[in-house]
């Protein structure tokens, strides 16, 4: 690869502005270092940085008004809980009481949305860090005004804010680039490997590989909201203009791709068998193949900010396999055969309808002909609203209520060990406690060991650092050094990240006294307290995923029947992508990505409270499957001629939306019949029996593809249901299977 030019190299930096809280954490905590030492109050350090660090964390995407406002109440928050500390810091019962309520009352705010999330989690911590700052001049007896940590702490978060906000003012949509950059890598890589289910060959596991289809389709699917709230918080109501426009059109093309993407139009294990000898389903994989390399090279375009230019490679690969359908269609001897070419042969229309999307994005305003680009607005519309959500929390069925309740829990837990054995700098336990509690078990178990690893690795490298660099000045740069390395890996290397962070503190203590001190304490209270998180996880309120999968199985069998009530309707009026469908479509695929992370969450718990981990495991192989088919059916949507046949076949869907509608009712009430057909399904399939037979070989190939995707979704309703009355039974004696 050529080296960038400057001029490219500048391009690249600004392309990913958005991931540059590093950099504004650097200017902060750089600024603010100078600053003491340019005054010679060194004694400042350590509350300006922690106040700043507390409002980095507060930080989420947003434009610089929203950043303005949301600063502002973080600001407000923060002065809430650092004056609240300080009063009640020598008064043990009212503290610890204090504390509990506003864990769990912070903790509950996160129901709003994310915004309020983070901004509560963040308070939180700022309360240990005011708690930290007291608790140190204490120690060491210096006499300080009343309301001077606070103030510092306050003023840390208020100068990061500014930078926080300028930079948004600066760079308002570098964010939504940079989403958007992360999204078609995604879905690139999701449409690669479902181009390896293309492989005509005996013996594959199709079930493992579409389990891992599911898993990286949760992935897409978060990336596809995260990109969409990106792009809202930034044009509102109002109708979007400049890059923003052509942004938004682009996350609209990532829906479709990813829809078509996502389809199956039969039986790969059929598909194989038929075409053993040919070389049909490999070229379907080479034009699947280029469609995900596409999608890569699109969102290296986005990141250059430079035109994208789909290539001829796919559309002579498109031809290609055109070529080769003829060819087989040529010597197709059976009827069967000739009903499977007829499968590839939508997946072949499919492909090319991809590829025309993905050369929409070629287009300046990346509309790809699309009239209706309005975007569903899931924030709270009032004051009403947002505590209706709240409320709607406030049971222990709430996986957010039982950690709010467990989280208030251990805090009090590690005040009263802290009490009790009166370790130095004892409030770490606290803060442990408070990083380490996660909402689910296995995230809990996992940042336990990392944070222990992390600190003992932070303590050892403080250590040597203190030894070979004795001067405050080095140590304050190891310290900004330390902090920007903190946030550039939080999120994805919390082991480093936690290191960072124990060297940061180090190096902060020392400039006001011997932070050698604390090397011991920093250990064992980390220890104390992650032990203290990991007790609370196992022993209240534990929030196991095999009690809720039956909920959530519902919702993702109610979101398959609002997606095929939509497609259905589609079928009859014509394919219009407006706001209902595409919000049908995303409300589907969310509660498929809830359902394939809670499974996943599953296998991380302890083996006694999933004995049936195996049955949840092949409902959602075949959840995502059935998804699929219905991709396929949103992919081919187009108003049908009315006919008998098609009665027929529209009477055929709306009995399966009836069947998942009746089978989400009963894993909602914990009693699933079976395979059993009521009346009204017998007549559905009665009539999906007839259109068959009605259908002949001279079936419009758009008939053709409804008949044949309603008969595989009908297939995927009984496996679940069959799946759904065994999940539901008394625990047996199956041995629970590890996902791949």
């Amino acid at each position: 690869m050529l080296p960038l030019s400057p001029d490219a190299l500048r391009q690249r930096l600004r392309s990913f502005a958005s991931r540059a809280q590093p950099l504004r954490i650097l200017l902060t905590l750089g600024s603010l270092m100078a600053a003491c030492g340019y005054t010679g109050h060194p004694d400042a350090v350590i509350p300006l940085f922690l106040g700043a660090i507390a409002s980095a964390l507060a930080e989420t995407d947003d434009s610089w008004r929203g950043r303005l406002r949301a600063q502002i109440v973080t600001l407000a928050c923060f002065a809430a809980m650092a004056f609240a500390v300080e009063a009640l810091f020598g008064l043990p019962w009212l503290f610890i009481t204090g504390l509990a309520l506003a864990a769990f009352s912070l903790t509950m705010l996160g129901a709003v949305e994310a915004r309020y999330k983070a901004i509560a989690y963040a308070t939180l911590i700022l309360g240990m860090y005011a708690t930290l700052g007291i608790e140190n001049m204490s120690s060491h007896g210096t006499m300080v005004h009343r309301g001077r940590e606070p103030l510092l702490l306050l003023a840390g978060a208020a100068w990061y804010g500014v930078f926080s906000v300028l930079w948004c003012a600066a760079f308002p949509a570098q964010p939504v680039q940079g989403r958007l950059v992360t999204l078609f890598t995604v879905l690139g890589n999701y449409v690669r490997f479902k181009a390896s289910l293309f492989e005509p060959l005996r013996g594959i596991d199709i079930e493992r590989k579409r389990l891992a289809l599911a898993q990286l389709n949760a992935e897409v699917v978060s990336e596809l909201n995260a990109a969409k709230e990106s792009i809202f918080r930034r044009i509102g109501a109002r109708a979007p203009t400049g890059r923003i426009s052509r942004y938004r059109g682009l996350y609209l093309i990532a829906q479709d791709v990813h829809e078509r993407a996502s389809s199956s139009h039969d039986d790969y294990n059929a598909l194989a068998d038929a075409f053993f000898h040919s070389d049909l389903l490999y070229r379907c994989q080479r034009v699947l193949g280029l469609q995900g390399l596409a999608c890569l090279r699109l969102s290296e375009s986005i990141a250059r900010r430079e035109p994208f230019d789909t290539g001829t490679e796919t559309v002579l690969a498109l031809a290609d396999l055109r070529s080769a359908i003829e060819h087989e269609r040529a010597r197709a001897a059976t009827p069967e055969r000739l009903a499977l070419l007829a499968s590839v042969e939508a997946l072949a229309r499919n492909l090319a309808q991809l590829d025309g999307q993905l050369a929409g994005a070629s287009q300046p305003s990346a509309r790809a002909g699309r009239t209706e680009m309005g975007l569903f607005d899931r924030s709270p519309r009032s004051w009403r609203d947002a505590v209706e959500r709240v409320r709607r929390q406030l049971t222990v069925r709430s996986p957010l209520f039982r950690h709010a309740l467990r989280l208030s829990i251990a805090l009090v837990a590690g005040y009263g060990v802290m009490h009790a054995i009166h370790p130095a700098q004892g409030y770490w336990i606290l803060l442990t406690t408070l990083f380490v509690c996660q909402q689910s078990y296995g995230d809990t178990i996992a940042r336990m060991g990392q944070r222990i690893a992390g600190t003992a690795l932070g303590v050892v490298a403080g250590w040597a650092l203190l030894q070979l660099f004795p001067q405050p000045l080095v140590q304050s740069v190891i310290a900004v050094a330390a902090g920007v390395v903190f946030f550039a890996t939080r999120t994805t290397r919390y082991l480093l990240a936690t290191a960072s962070m124990t060297l940061l503190v180090l190096m902060c203590f020392n400039q006001v006294g011997d932070s050698g001190v604390l090397l011991v304490p920093r250990l064992v209270d980390t220890a104390i307290g992650s032990a203290i998180a990991g007790l609370a996880v196992l022993l209240v309120l534990p929030h196991w995923q095999a009690r809720r999968i039956n909920e959530l199985a519902a919702t993702a069998m109610r979101g398959h029947a609002g997606y095929l009530r939509q497609i259905v309707e589609q079928y009859r009026t014509g394919a219009r992508d407006h706001l209902d469908y595409r919000l049908a479509r995303r409300n589907d695929h969310n509660a498929d990505a809830a359902l394939s992370t809670a499974v996943s969450d599953m296998f991380r718990e302890p083996g006694y409270v999933r004995p049936r981990a195996g049955v949840a495991l092949r409902f959602l192989i075949r959840s995502h499957t059935l998804l699929s088919y219905l991709s396929a059916l949103g992919a081919h949507r187009a108003a049908l001629p009315d006919s008998a046949q098609m009665a027929v076949l529209r009477s055929a869907a709306e009995g399966a939306i009836a069947a998942l509608e009746a089978l989400a009712a009963g894993l909602d009430s914990g009693s699933v019949d079976g395979p059993r057909d009521t009346a009204a399904e017998q007549t559905a399939r009665a009539a999906l029996a007839l259109a068959a037979s009605a259908a002949g070989g001279e079936a419009d190939p758009q008939a053709r593809t409804f008949h044949t995707e309603l008969a595989l979704i009908w297939l995927q309703i009984d496996a679940l249901r069959a799946h759904a009355s065994e999940w539901l039974q008394p625990s047996g004696s199956e041995t629970p299977t590890a996902p791949a």
